[in-house]
């Protein structure tokens, strides 16, 4: 497996990704882009990206701060990505330079590309989504799922996977139904697992190192929410 950081940029910003591929392997296949947490490109979605490489993908792990920035404190990191979900045009903007970068690399084939995201990822997954991005597919892990600019009707081209948690309390459950009825409204073709149990960052070995009441590990979860996109990853690009 080869892995890399992966300059691209949007204006005049340079973004610094990870990628990560089996370079042995020949032709086109899926790409993913893995897009990170509030505290910026770091081991946990360089991690995911490389068991996605295992599997025969082409994974991009997102920088969406730009310059490969990780957040010095909970507080930098909550502000950054509060910042740009304030900001949808430059959000919208910034995913999808990525998604363009990773469409333009030979080893992929620029009609099955998904995202996935955890967290601020999983929210950023969702608005590229609305955006009518040209997407396979997407997947929120433990995503917020509201959002200042919802999906018109008939504007959602990827097909849709949320996984979220039913203890989670930045993603309560009245928050999970208006997502429902926004995606049933905009004819999009969405499914939302609930895990119950699950909290906040549940993805995360090393959630609770954070400090911050709600977010917690669950490995259930964890595994169940993995497998649940690796089916959805079958039916999507078909292999």
């Amino acid at each position: 497996m080869k892995t890399e950081t992966f300059a691209y940029h949007l204006g005049d910003t340079t973004f610094r990704g990870y990628l990560a591929y089996d370079a042995a392997r020949a032709g086109k296949r899926p790409g993913v882009l893995v897009v990170h947490e509030a505290w910026g490109i770091g081991e946990h979605v360089q991690q995911r990206a490389e068991r996605l490489a295992e599997r025969g993908y082409v994974a991009l792990a997102v920088d969406m701060f730009g310059e490969g920035r990780q957040a010095a404190s909970n507080q930098e990191g909550l502000a950054w990505s509060a910042g740009l979900r304030n900001d949808l045009p430059t959000l919208r903007a910034r995913i999808r330079a990525a998604f363009d970068a990773l469409a333009g690399l030979p080893e992929v084939d620029p009609g099955r590309i998904a995202s996935i995201g955890y967290c601020f990822g999983g929210t950023t997954s969702l608005e590229l989504a609305r955006s009518g991005a040209p997407a396979a597919g997407v997947v929120s892990f433990h995503g917020r799922l509201e959002t200042k600019s919802p999906a018109e009707p008939q504007q959602v081209k990827a097909r849709i996977l949320v996984c979220t948690g039913a203890d989670d309390p930045m993603i309560p459950q009245a928050q999970v139904q208006a997502f429902i009825e926004e995606m049933s409204r905009a004819g999009a073709d969405y499914q939302v697992i609930v895990y119950g149990g699950a909290k906040h960052s549940f993805t995360n070995p090393r959630a609770g190192e954070r400090g911050i009441e709600g977010l917690a590990y669950n490995q259930l979860a964890d595994e169940r929410s993995w497998n649940a996109m690796l089916s959805f990853f079958r039916e999507i690009f078909g292999d």
